[in-house]
């Protein structure tokens, strides 16, 4: 009687166990999925846009072309190198499959300066836009010898831009940060290094192009 009581703990202990783990995955798949690096880009846009509008119609012009250009067309070029076979996954996992989805994504970043540039749009939202463009080609460079973390750069470049701009008032966001950090290592997607990597890129972009545009 003892031995199955024994048991019957063990296994109930193990149910636990098991649970707790799936429960902590979802969660790291959670903080992932919301903050990703496209949704980041876009939000951050809104931010800047919010902040340095002249007026109602030019914030919601900038925010549809953050929209635009940061979320709607990056996703549809995975869409489809995905349907036409370029990349195995959406989350892009085969580093070498990686490039061929950067391509494009520099090329998305480079016309949103572009444009952006060319309308006179808020200087910081041109700079936080070459910043992107930056980061991206960078990225695409390294991720030929070495699976960097574009999670990481997605989440801890706007928080820098957003430090850098408005100073205190970001440091609530710098919670979700290191979250994000801990998702991508502990669901393996990155090792620490790749995290810290891709964090550091972001950061450098940031600092060059807002000293370019004489915002430090």
């Amino acid at each position: 009687m003892d031995d199955a009581h024994s048991s019957m703990n063990e296994g109930r202990s193990n149910i636990v166990v098991i649970r707790e783990h799936r429960a902590v995955v979802e969660f790291a798949r959670t903080l992932s999925t919301i903050f990703n690096p496209f949704l980041c880009a876009t939000a951050l846009f809104v931010i800047v846009s919010h902040a340095y509008s002249r007026n109602v119609r030019q914030f919601w012009e900038l925010s549809f072309a953050g929209l635009l250009f940061f979320t709607i067309a990056p996703v549809l070029c995975i869409f489809y190198l995905y349907l036409s076979g370029r990349i195995s996954d959406f989350d892009m996992s085969d580093r070498l499959e990686r490039r061929r989805a950067f391509i494009a994504f520099v090329i998305v970043y480079l016309v949103a300066a572009l444009v952006l540039s060319a309308l006179h749009a808020p200087v910081q939202l041109v700079a936080v836009t070459w910043g992107y463009w930056g980061t991206s080609i960078a990225t695409m460079v390294i991720t030929r010898w070495w699976k960097i973390s574009t999670h990481a750069f997605g989440i801890t470049g706007p928080f820098a831009a957003l430090f850098l701009l408005f100073g205190l008032q970001a440091l609530p966001y710098a919670a979700i940060v290191p979250m994000v950090w801990w998702a991508r290592v502990y669901l393996r997607a990155h090792s620490l290094a790749q995290v810290l990597a891709g964090a550091a890129v972001s950061v450098a972009s940031v600092l060059v192009f807002f000293k370019l545009f004489h915002l430090v």
